[in-house]
């Protein structure tokens, strides 16, 4: 892999980056053998020297963004997933949740909205049964009507859930037998931040998840992680095939669990719960860039997300840095810029 020099001045400063901007801008190898001191290899994989995974596919939908690249395709669809991997990306990174029959859904957000008799309503995912997660958005069926998708963003505003190319909602079975095959899937165990979940909720709903993976999977490539510690820790209890990664944004928010506040916490978090790495905010790396010598110190793996990692100045100083991996939105671009 060649990379081209950047000048460290080149690289946006934190705050230069917002949601509106217009963001500048060979397949790695998988090789078998994960494996934990004294453990035998497992159907894991070793990461490639360096990844890019496709946020959501083929990126987030930023439906409040003058970017029409972030209006492009669906987010978490097959559509957007099969349109990443035709780039030479090794992972999709996709948001999974269980609805209330017990079936796991890809969705990103903890409720889901449409307007009702001019009103605007949403409902919990988790509350709701597959079939009416179903009914909303683009339906497979002929003849079936869709329930049109509105979204209600951080700041309580309402947008109409359009992109360039649309497509249905889809389960976590149905992501396994319909993606390109060789293509990783970064599950992300999502689970909402308000709410605080006693142990048994916790592994029925890792128990539903990892009953598809492992009847699905195969052979492929799959890195779980989760924001939740104590899910992302059971995860590695309940199963030892697949890495476990821990998920912070490095204290840019601050929650009532200290375990989430900062890089060093995350790094407590992997070494007592035996997970293999951290996935972090960026600009908490950037802010502390140290912290990666810690974490490989820790002998842990380090990938980021964030929307510096669509700025291609920045993905390079990770290389620099060490880190192994970006996830991002951009993934023609990032991928163009990135890889040689």
């Amino acid at each position: 892999m060649a990379l081209r020099a950047v000048h460290v001045l080149n690289v946006p400063s934190l705050h230069q980056v917002t949601e509106n901007a217009a963001l500048a801008l060979h397949s790695s190898r998988l090789a078998q053998g994960v494996k934990d001191e004294g453990e035998e290899t497992k159907c894991g994989y070793e990461w490639p020297k360096f990844m890019v995974v496709g946020h959501r596919g083929s990126g987030m939908n930023m439906l409040q963004s003058y970017d029409t690249r972030l209006k492009c395709i669906k987010e978490n669809s097959i559509l957007s997933f099969n349109s990443a991997a035709k780039f030479p990306i090794d992972f999709v990174e996709f948001d999974v949740q269980v609805t209330k029959d017990d079936y796991p859904v890809i969705f990103h957000d903890n409720f889901i909205g449409a307007e009702d008799k001019g009103v605007f309503k949403e409902q919990r995912v988790t509350d709701i049964t597959l079939l009416e997660f179903l009914s909303y958005g683009p339906q497979k069926e002929a003849g079936k009507v869709e329930r049109p998708m509105l979204r209600k963003i951080k700041d309580g505003r309402i947008f109409e859930w359009k992109v360039e190319k649309d497509d249905s909602l889809c389960t976590l079975q149905e992501v396994f037998e319909k993606v390109e095959h060789s293509k990783g899937f970064n599950i992300e165990l999502k689970f909402d931040d308000q709410i605080v979940y006693k142990e048994e909720k916790l592994e029925h709903v890792l128990r539903v998840i990892l009953q598809v993976v492992n009847k699905f999977a195969k052979d492929r490539p799959i890195l779980f992680s989760s924001f939740q510690p104590d899910a992302a820790v059971l995860m590695r209890k309940l199963q030892s095939t697949y890495p476990v990664y821990f998920l912070t944004n490095g204290g840019s928010e601050i929650y009532a669990d200290v375990r989430r506040n900062s890089t060093e916490e995350a790094i407590k978090v992997c070494l007592r719960g035996g997970l293999q790495g951290i996935v972090s905010e960026v600009k908490a790396i950037f802010r502390n860039p140290g912290a990666v010598t810690r974490i490989k110190e820790a002998k842990l793996g380090i990938i980021t997300y964030g929307q510096l990692n669509n700025v291609a100045e920045a993905v390079y100083m990770q290389i620099l840095m060490g880190v192994e991996g970006v996830i991002v939105d951009l993934v023609p671009e990032i991928t163009e810029a990135v890889f040689v």
